[in-house]
């Protein structure tokens, strides 16, 4: 069953609208939390679907008024484009660190430089994609296995801990997320219905959707919690925001000093907020450079205490 006159399925419809909607209710939040960036990924990835399943719903149509081998080019560009972020996504939004190379290098020679000699290049010489498939999708294809393969072992490697906790239902969706990742170069050598192409490539999105959700709910929950713990001790959580907002902490630094109060280390925090220790001691020092101390008791005690500022912030 199509839709408006076009070759887009019914079922790639809803997909494409229930897309829509989350981009624009997760782009209004981030508008609220700019420092989010793993909103900003997450936003990135939907971004990516939605142009994969529109092109690849679309084209190629005769009716539409683009050159043929044009829709063919950017309905495959699609496929690439979010087989290409994959990897950039879980590498950034769950740090997996052994992704880097994968990230950065490894897509680039093994994914999108096929892309462009083949289905670029070639068959805008050749004009024959039965051919351009053939070949400009046996590296890829190979690729997509070796690094589905380094991703399960990154995932594995990085839930060791929960999995002796017999916690497994983050290792579980993640793995869920990744494996509809290999069927973009599947359906690259094989054509099938798009129905089944739509199934199997969304599946993956409503898996991250769910981590990215659970993981936002977590860390709202653990500032929420220790705000109340503050309360219960006599330090006034009102100050605590007060302070954060008189010294015009970013929502990232915000975090990380609130993780700092419980008594966390730069790793733990790191791996917390699934960013590098570095990027964590940076954050640290951006905060001591607004708040003008030199050392985390200061800090503690700059955010705990009123000041001027803060105190008529509370009473006006």
């Amino acid at each position: 069953m199509l839709v408006f006159g076009t070759q887009i399925h019914i079922v790639t419809f809803i997909f494409i609208v229930l897309e829509s909607l989350m981009l624009i209710f997760q782009f209004f939040y981030y508008l609220f939390r700019p420092e989010d960036t793993n909103r900003l990924w997450y936003l990135i990835l939907l971004v990516l679907l939605l142009f994969y399943n529109i092109t690849g719903g679309l084209f190629p149509d005769p009716k539409i008024n683009i050159y043929i081998p044009t829709q063919e080019m950017i309905a495959y560009g699609g496929g690439f484009l979010m087989a290409s972020y994959f990897p950039f996504y879980f590498y950034k939004a769950f740090n997996l660190k052994s992704l880097h190379w994968h990230a950065f290098y490894g897509v680039p020679l093994f994914l999108i430089l096929p892309y462009v000699i083949f289905f670029v290049i070639v068959y805008a010489i050749n004009g024959n994609l039965n051919v351009d498939i053939r070949f400009g999708m046996i590296v890829p294809f190979i690729y997509a296995i070796v690094l589905l393969w380094v991703m399960f072992a990154a995932i594995r490697k990085k839930h060791v801990a929960d999995r002796n906790n017999k916690q497994y239902l983050e290792e579980i969706a993640m793995h869920c997320a990744i494996s509809p990742w290999a069927a973009l170069a599947f359906f690259g050598f094989v054509e099938e219905s798009q129905l089944i192409e739509v199934l199997c490539t969304n599946t993956g999105i409503i898996a991250i959707s769910f981590l990215f959700i659970w993981k936002s709910i977590k860390k709202a929950r653990c500032e929420y919690r220790y705000l109340l713990k503050l309360n219960m001790e006599g330090t006034n959580p009102k100050i605590i925001q007060e302070n954060f907002s008189h010294y015009q902490l970013t929502k990232m630094e915000i975090e990380i000093v609130l993780l700092l109060l419980q008594g966390f280390s730069n790793k733990e925090i790191a791996d917390h907020l699934h960013i590098s220790e570095e990027t964590v001691k940076k954050h640290i020092y951006n905060t001591f450079r607004k708040t003008k101390v030199k050392n985390r008791q200061a800090l503690f005690h700059k955010v705990q205490n009123v000041h001027f500022n803060v105190f008529l912030a509370l009473i006006l």
